[in-house]
């Protein structure tokens, strides 16, 4: 039997694959998957990177290739698009959530410490462990933790 493929396929797959710094998110919640048709015979997937020069974005697109070639697809394009730029409006609050739960202050116009909720936070560094990420210090529980900058 064919196994029959179709754009809502390739959207599972994609929702499927973590995005590399931080797991507890897939790629398309992160919102660098832009967008999945099917034109012409072939699926066109448009991913954008969160910021231009992004070095995960490299293996980002190595997992989509090994996803689509894991289910045997082949007929597909991956197309990087920098306009508009990405956004961490694209991020929803079910997301935003889950990088709190992961310790990562999610990206807001107020810095508050994920593990205690206190806003009473200083900045150690306008770079974490990657550039989207900014290292700062709650205060209240004196514990250490990322901020996901607000792009």
């Amino acid at each position: 039997m064919v196994k029959e493929i179709s754009v809502d396929t390739i959207w599972e797959l994609l929702h499927k694959i973590p995005d590399p710094e931080i797991p507890s998110i897939s790629i398309v919640e992160l919102g660098v998957v832009r967008n999945v048709k099917f034109n012409e015979d072939n699926f066109h997937i448009t991913v954008t990177p969160t910021y231009s020069g992004c070095p995960a974005m490299s293996f980002m697109k190595d997992e989509i290739v090994r996803a689509m070639e894991a289910e045997g697809i082949s007929n597909y394009q991956l197309h990087t698009s920098l306009a508009p730029p990405w956004t961490t409006d694209w991020m929803s609050t079910e997301v935003k959530e889950k990088l709190k739960e992961a310790g990562i202050a999610p990206p807001s116009e107020k810095v508050q410490c994920p593990q205690c909720d206190s806003p009473k936070v200083e900045s150690i560094s306008e770079f974490g462990s990657t550039a989207c990420k900014a290292l700062y210090k709650c205060n209240t529980c004196a514990e250490i933790f990322h901020y996901f900058k607000k792009f």
